[in-house]
């Protein structure tokens, strides 16, 4: 059994996260959807959320 705990605001500003770093939650990006697409410096890739509530990405 897994003790991963939820990552969220909160949390990180318990952690060594500089604060010029921005947050955004997957269920920000996605809206609702469990995979969205990337473009980056003309590449696309697909960040998908697993049954697990782990994220893929992938080129």
């Amino acid at each position: 059994m897994s003790n991963d705990k939820e990552i969220t605001p909160e949390t990180l500003k318990n952690t060594a996260v500089p604060e010029d770093k921005d947050f955004i939650s997957f269920s920000q990006i996605a809206k609702g959807k469990r995979e969205v697409l990337l473009e980056h410096e003309g590449q696309l890739y697909r960040l998908r959320l697993t049954r697990n509530g782990k994220l893929i990405l992938n080129k």
